[in-house]
């Protein structure tokens, strides 16, 4: 099955050797996204702010996937403080719906930002 790559401009090209997502069969792959702005500048703020730019930088990959959030199956959430659990899951239902994708949530060292997510769309 062909493996077809997603670029936009409306989030931060990737900071490495990597695509913003690959689409295949009915599958998109979303790249972890974090809180940077689409010309690459880090949003310095509270960990709601960092937060909702991410989850709005995954929404525009999912959209030029030709998909939104509303088809993910999994979100991966990598937290670089545990204590901004409960703050990570009051923002997450402005993205997501109901029925709600798995999910994972895993405490990482990041480098210098609070928030980064994944997931694994449906295509539309």
């Amino acid at each position: 099955m062909p493996r077809k790559p997603i670029s936009t401009a409306q989030a931060p090209a990737p900071a490495g050797a990597y695509s913003q997502a690959i689409a295949t069969g009915e599958l998109v792959f979303l790249a972890g996204q974090g809180p940077f702005r689409p010309d690459g500048s880090k949003v310095e703020g509270s960990f709601d702010d960092q937060a909702r730019q991410t989850f709005a930088n995954l929404a525009a990959v999912a959209e030029a996937a030709g998909s939104s959030l509303a088809n993910a199956v999994r979100v991966g959430v990598f937290l670089r403080d545990m204590a901004n659990f409960a703050a990570m899951n009051e923002i997450y239902p402005e993205f997501f719906s109901e029925p709600l994708p798995a999910r994972t949530t895993i405490q990482s060292d990041l480098p210098g930002f609070e928030i980064e997510v994944d997931a694994i769309l449906l295509r539309d």
